[in-house]
């Protein structure tokens, strides 16, 4: 595929692509099966300490005492490092100076927030004498009635929902639409609460040289890191080295650096050593964030042709007593099914947890399993089928707002996914089909969508004398495969082999690449290493035009193709010349392209920006258990351009397990006496196992969407999330006529509904 570049000035120059669009294997993949990747925990420099947090296992009040000399008397024990004994920080770390700023658990007083709070942090030379330390502070508390759910407390309107959405959106006149509906699906679901709980669990290794601090840490986002962290502790950001090659997942959590990850730090600054902190599992539930219930009613419309008249759609979220985070749950209604009237709203409640911050599809995950099952509803109250129900109403053009985006895509993807799962002559009434064994089959469909997000950063290209080129960014892959497609395209944009390039990522003194987050990453980074290799080639085209020795003199009219490591004349492809003939004869030994990814601001006033997809699955319920058994799925997306289509295969079928996660099986079940999650534990807080998932196909449909960003990129991380879910739960519902509104789905619902 060849890529116009528009320079400010000749030669104009197109490089021809070979490697975006190719399936190649993860670049860091031989690394991670032999063990050989170093991740944050790996890292033991010299002397060392550990230090392990001792948590709360309370959810209200205050900690009365700590026997921090019984931990000390323990052999190998060096500090205990407690509100009363604690380095001293720059920044109250309760100040909000910008909306990613949380507030943060820091030792700054003995009062305790939430369950798992950090209470004390025990310094020891091993980690078991940490660990057998911080189990002999022994805590006592005095304890405050725990406020738990969705009904704790008075509801209010929050401020905003997610990062500065309004709370509230009207589109049209809703109490007209309602009105004017034949048929009104008026119905209350609710969603709970949900920990991401990555592979890697969150971890530092800390070194204080002076005032120069080195971080080993996971993290989404190095920029925010150094910021938030040199504000803490009032050094520059310059004196901060962040190293992050590799996440093991992150979902989110990592996005922002977290309260232990700071403790870490100041354990090191208190001992004067290097400190490794990493938090147990059960201690992942709290202080990292997580997706807080949602309780939703939605009010849909249709006329006597089906088509929408209004959807009113309210959300009430809970967030913690300390800080502010609003899930955008009600928000899903804005963007895909065009109905004249539309209202969403939001409301809150405080609550005694950590704060619940982003958490993979935040918002797009509870809210659309939500809208999918109450189309669903719509669709059967109108005694039409599913599929055609939303082939009716889809949105041309996003509702709220009028702007157009592309969403021609998704009929294709309705299309393409309906004939392979063979959803044609699907029985409208439930509990119509059975399988050989007498199980009940259902079948359902789920509408996927997701905005395409950018943010912004930044990248160095070198082309070096030797006709190799170097791309440098401080980019994050959380195990996605990000480093092998932005490496595809970075050889792209230096018109260069895959393997004559060399790829640098991962800390912090390389170019800001910004966020991890929201989709975005690819499309972000991937066009500031776009416009980092145009500015590098640029430069080298001019070396080559404008010397008369050089078989391209004069071409700058014509232009020049950037190709395999050498420059062709575009007029003439004969006349060319290599990368390492031009720097040679110039005397050059590199030269040196910069660049910067983000969001065209004209675009995204015209254009509503979002991926798309539809997802169909199949379950088998046993009618007498009501046990229920997924067994198979078919998705199709429209995501922009595909980089590499084995990652994007990955990244979807994730996106659909997690789908089906949130329908049938993902719950933190909180002890409404205590505050305490029960399940704080990868035994009890159920997600898919292999068992679980079945067949699956991932159907990527082609999608040119020349506004979104330079090289048409979508992100694919979250959307397959947003339409899986809610086409499980619907198959559920087509397969025994019950429509459960508490998520997951239990089998105590079914059993109930089916004996009658």
């Amino acid at each position: 595929m060849t890529l116009e570049i528009s320079l400010t000035r000749d030669p104009a120059h197109i490089r021809h692509g070979s490697n975006i669009g190719q399936p190649l294997t993860r670049t860091d993949g031989v690394l991670k099966v032999t063990g050989k990747a170093r991740y944050a925990a790996d890292n033991h420099p010299p002397g060392m300490l550990y230090a392990v947090i001792a948590s709360s296992c309370i959810a209200r009040g205050r900690v009365t005492s700590l026997d921090v000399a019984a931990a000390k008397r323990h052999p190998g024990v060096i500090d205990v490092m407690t509100p009363a004994h604690k380095p001293e920080l720059a920044e109250d770390p309760d100040a909000k100076g910008n909306p990613f700023a949380f507030r943060m658990e820091l030792l700054q007083s003995d009062e305790v927030r939430y369950a798992n709070q950090a209470i004390a942090v025990v310094i020891a030379e091993t980690l078991e004498a940490a660990t057998e330390g911080a189990a002999l502070l022994s805590p006592r508390y005095q304890v405050e009635i725990a406020r738990v759910g969705l009904d704790a407390g008075e509801a209010y309107a929050p401020p905003v929902v997610g990062i500065g959405n309004p709370a509230e959106v009207r589109h049209g006149d809703i109490d007209a639409g309602m009105a004017a509906a034949s048929k009104l699906t008026d119905a209350t679901y609710e969603t709970p609460a949900q920990y991401h709980n990555a592979m890697e669990p969150h971890a530092i290794v800390a070194v204080w040289d002076g005032d120069r601090l080195f971080i080993d840490t996971p993290s989404q986002g190095m920029g925010f890191a150094q910021m938030r962290v040199a504000g803490l502790f009032g050094i520059s950001p310059a004196n901060i080295h962040i190293n992050s090659p590799f996440l093991g997942g992150g979902f989110g959590s990592k996005g922002l650096i977290s309260g232990p990850q700071v403790l870490g730090i100041m354990a090191a600054k208190l001992t004067g050593r290097p400190v490794k902190l990493v938090l147990r599992r059960g201690q992942m539930y709290g202080p990292v964030g997580h997706r807080p219930p949602t309780r939703q009613r939605i009010r849909i419309g249709t006329d006597d042709a089906g088509a929408l008249t209004a959807i009113n759609h309210e959300a009430r979220v809970t967030t913690s007593s300390f800080d502010d985070f609003y899930e955008p749950a009600a928000d899903a209604s804005h963007t895909l099914y065009a109905s004249p009237a539309i209202r969403t709203a939001h409301e809150a409640v405080r609550v005694d947890t950590g704060t619940p911050l982003f958490m993979r599809a935040p918002g797009e995950a509870t809210g659309s399993i939500v809208l999918e099952s109450a189309i669903d509803e719509a669709a059967f109250a109108c005694g039409i089928d599913p599929l055609e129900f939303r082939l009716k109403n889809y949105a041309e053009v996003e509702p709220t707002t009028g702007k157009p985006f592309s969403s021609k895509a998704l009929r294709q993807c309705y299309a393409r996914a309906a004939e392979r799962f063979g959803w044609a002559g699907r029985p409208l009434q439930p509990k119509q089909m059975r399988d050989e064994n007498g199980f009940l089959v259902g079948w359902g469909i789920g509408t996927a969508t997701f905005p395409a997000i950018m943010f912004q950063g930044n990248a160095r290209a070198v082309i070096r004398a030797d006709g190799k080129g170097v791309m440098e960014t401080g980019a994050h892959d959380m195990g996605q495969g990000a480093w092998t497609a932005l490496a595809q395209i970075s050889a792209d944009s230096l018109g260069l082999d895959f393997d004559q390039l060399t790829f640098r990522s991962g800390s912090s003194d390389l170019p800001d690449a910004g966020i991890a987050g929201g989709s975005g990453h690819t499309a972000t980074v991937g066009a500031a290493i776009h416009n980092a290799g145009a500015a590098a080639i640029a430069k080298l085209a001019e070396l080559a035009t404008t010397d008369e020795r050089s078989p391209l003199f004069g071409a700058g009219n014509a232009g020049v193709v950037a190709r395999a490591g050498r420059l062709h004349r575009r007029d003439d492809d004969a006349r060319s010349e290599s990368y390492a003939e031009i720097l040679a004869r110039a005397g050059v030994a590199e030269v040196e392209g910069r660049g910067t990814g983000a969001a065209d601001a004209a675009a995204q006033s015209q254009y509503a920006m979002h991926a798309h997809g539809a997802v169909f699955a199949e379950v088998k319920v046993d009618p007498e258990l009501g046990q229920i058994r997924a067994t198979r799925m078919v998705g199709a997306f429209a995501a922009g351009r595909i980089i590499n289509p084995l990652m994007v295969q990955s990244q979807l079928y994730g996106g659909m397990i997690w789908g089906l996660s949130f329908a049938l099986h993902e719950e933190a079940v909180m002890d409404k006496r205590s505050g305490r999650i029960l399940n704080a534990n990868l035994a009890e807080y159920h997600v898919p196992v292999n068992a679980d998932v079945p067949p699956m196909e991932v159907i990527t449909v082609d999608e040119h969407d020349p506004h979104v960003n330079p090289l048409g990129i979508k992100g694919v991380g979250e959307i397959g999330i947003t339409g899986s879910a809610g086409a499980v739960a619907n198959a559920v519902f087509h397969a025994t006529g019950i429509r459960v509104r508490n998520f997951p789905i239990k089998i105590d619902e079914l059993v109930m509904g089916l004996a009658r």
